[in-house]
């Protein structure tokens, strides 16, 4: 906060960005800028109403690590192969025991300025995705 006279203005710090190796089930509010390896579309049709939806899963990834990120409708456009994006707000989903990376309603998908993402050359050997996770019941005795 800075103060200014009589008034408080509250300063909106810079976005803390983190790798993708640092990712962990169950967890949100991550700010990531990923270069995409690959998209394939697994849902494209349109709704009763009209609307189009369109769901794509997307090999995303940074010197650390990749993992797969679920993009929905005007993401699609964005994560294209070779481009950088920066993922504000993103959370962990599971789906069938493994990590998948998602931004909702919440979060913002952005194409990176040109060239900030030029050094960027996703580990492949390291998927998080391809781990697979399970649920354990943890009691008390």
């Amino acid at each position: 906060e800075r103060r200014h006279g009589d008034c408080t203005m509250s300063v909106k710090s810079e976005p803390v960005f983190v790798t993708v190796s640092s990712l962990r089930p169950g967890t949100a509010n991550h700010n990531l800028r990923v270069k995409v390896v690959d998209a394939k579309t697994v849902v494209s049709r349109r709704r009763q109403d009209g609307s189009s939806l369109k769901i794509s899963e997307c090999l995303v990834g940074d010197s650390t690590g990749v993992i797969t990120f679920t993009a929905r409708n005007e993401q699609v456009d964005l994560l294209k192969p070779g481009s950088v994006v920066l993922l504000r707000n993103a959370k962990i989903d599971m789906y069938k025991g493994s990590m998948r990376l998602a931004v909702d309603k919440w979060g913002v998908v952005e194409a990176a300025e040109a060239g900030s993402g030029d050094g960027i050359t996703p580990k492949l050997d390291n998927d998080l995705s391809a781990v697979e996770y399970e649920l354990v019941t943890v009691t008390d005795d």
